[in-house]
């Protein structure tokens, strides 16, 4: 594989958890090389999640850091202390893109808000990930992806069936963080692109609210436009109320697959064939568009019984020649060992783990992790000497607490 379209650009990035690393991830896949700044004694919150709802990880590796961290180097460093801020500052004049998730206050406490960072590099890409966005009265105030994206940005109350207490919960760590990661990331790309035409650096801001805004941007438009709210079909409800091949199937083997035929009357003879029952396409209960329509209810219980037939491998393979769109629904460990994502690469190894590979492929390749998460502060010493300092300067930094 080639060396990354980002190949060349230095990222420093300051930031914890998932959304913003997950970024730094990105950004790394891509080329570029991405500095991580940790804390000097305790590291990124993150290296001590060891279990996420039922998912228990003893020992390393640690899914729960490799995911938004594959590729990096990593620095310990005490920003508090001018020592340590002065190591900061000498990183960011050799940096491309400052990368950070801290809040305005704790940005503004340790000197690396825009302006600081600016002063040391005025050509630097300052690039921001909040939880609510850097403006209004709650842009000082900190967030995660479950409250900032799900919750606030629509995707729960549109999931949550009425009647259900609560609402539905993600349906995995990290869910709204990755998606807005790599937002951040593309955006980052833009700017950097925008520095290079006009050598004029932009602010980049990316935040979980606008994230999760953006996914859920054709209901909310429909919403905004019809004066109602989109509300969730009761569970188990076929799907659409209008169109027989747009919806959910439950299988012989209690697997389930989706049709997504948004043209009826074009696929609905070739479904027929497909599960022996041919005469259904003369039937003239279904003989237009308008009449699949109006007996939907009729096509959706036959569609039922003949599905629930049959386990869903035998369906995979009669539908492999169907003409219209359908998937099987398949779980996380279903989705690794899916055919078509391993043609494609969309998972890949960093070490002893198998990630998801970033989305986005150049000349159809993978974007293949340099290497697996660091080990925290791992590369310390080597990324100081990158800086040009001499062996008693970094022994005198460690002695004083700034640098791990």
């Amino acid at each position: 594989m080639s060396a990354g379209p980002l190949s060349g650009i230095r990222v420093l990035e300051v930031a914890m958890y998932g959304f913003v690393p997950s970024a730094g991830a990105v950004l790394a896949d891509w080329g570029a090389d991405v500095v991580k700044v940790e804390h000097a004694v305790n590291g990124d919150p993150q290296r001590g999640l060891r279990q996420t709802g039922t998912f228990k990880v003893e020992g390393d590796p640690n899914p729960n850091v490799e995911h938004a961290n594959r590729g990096k180097r990593s620095i310990g460093l005490d920003m508090a202390r001018p020592e340590g801020r002065e190591v900061l500052y000498d990183l960011a004049r050799r940096s491309d893109v400052f990368l950070t998730s801290l809040l305005p206050s704790a940005r503004r406490k340790f000197g690396i808000d825009v302006d600081d960072i600016r002063e040391v590099n005025p050509r630097i890409v300052y690039a921001r990930g909040s939880a609510l966005g850097p403006r209004g009265r709650e842009a000082e105030k900190g967030g995660y992806d479950m409250t900032a994206f799900w919750a606030r940005a629509g995707t729960a109350a549109s999931l949550t069936p009425p009647g259900i207490e609560g609402m539905i919960p993600p349906p995995g760590p990290a869910y709204g963080d990755t998606i807005s990661g790599t937002n951040l990331a593309g955006g980052i790309a833009a700017a950097l692109l925008q520095r290079e035409r006009t050598g004029e650096a932009p602010v980049v801001d990316v935040s979980l609210l606008g994230s999760g805004v953006w996914a859920m941007g054709h209901g909310i438009a429909l919403s905004l436009h019809l004066e109602r709210p989109m509300i969730a079909p009761p569970a188990g409800g076929h799907g659409s109320p209008t169109n027989p091949l747009s919806g959910l199937y439950r299988t012989a083997d209690d697997r389930h697959l989706a049709f997504v035929m948004m043209q009826p009357g074009k696929f609905w003879a070739d479904v027929c064939r497909h599960i022996d029952r041919p005469e259904l396409a003369e039937d003239p209960r279904f003989a237009t568009a308008p009449d699949i329509a109006a007996h939907t209810e009729e096509a959706v219980k036959i569609l039922r019984e003949v599905i629930a037939g049959r386990p869903l491998a035998e369906w995979t393979e009669r539908f492999a020649t169907l003409a219209g769109p359908w998937a099987p629904v398949q779980d996380s460990l279903q989705v690794g060992g899916d055919a078509q994502v391993r043609a494609n690469e969309y998972v890949v190894r960093a070490g002893a783990l198998e990630l998801a590979a970033s989305p986005v492929q150049f000349d159809v390749e993978a974007p293949q992790p340099s290497g697996p998460a660091p080990e925290f502060a791992a590369q310390t010493e080597e990324i100081l000497l990158e800086l040009g300092l001499d062996w008693d300067r970094i022994l005198a930094l460690k002695a004083a607490g700034a640098v791990t």
